[in-house]
């Protein structure tokens, strides 16, 4: 009699035949293709608004602000003041505006390239795709 590890033993050994499949894509469902693009839109949304802060933040503790102020008053005259200007209040206000404009304009390409794509097949007959089983 053989013991269940050696029959197990025996089967991993075996290899297993790899099916490979080639299908179309013939459709993108267009509302699919629009959530996926606002779901990637609001992640690019949210990496625009922290790397904003870290940048913004590294600039002030490295006084790099504070120099290009000087610079700056020093061209425009005294009454120039950058610093008001490039405050934080402002520079996330921008951000957030940026973010938020990103996140329709990213939206509605998804939603362009998914109507593209389905009349392009129309025409071309679809995107070959291979999948195996491995």
């Amino acid at each position: 009699m053989t013991s269940v590890a050696e029959k197990l033993a025996k089967k991993s050994t075996r290899k297993t035949a790899s099916k490979q499949v080639r299908l179309k894509l013939v459709y993108v469902d267009f509302w699919s293709a629009v959530k996926l693009a606002f779901l990637i839109a609001v992640c690019l949304a949210i990496v625009t608004i922290v790397a904003t802060f870290l940048t913004y933040t590294v600039l002030v503790q490295t006084e790099v602000l504070t120099k290009v102020d000087e610079l700056y008053a020093t061209v425009a005259g005294e009454s120039a003041d950058l610093a008001a200007i490039l405050s934080i209040g402002n520079v996330m206000g921008f951000a957030v505006v940026v973010a938020v404009l990103n996140m329709v304009v990213i939206t509605a390409l998804g939603a362009i390239y998914a109507v593209l794509y389905n009349l392009s097949v129309k025409i071309t007959g679809g995107l070959l795709v291979g999948f195996t089983n491995n």
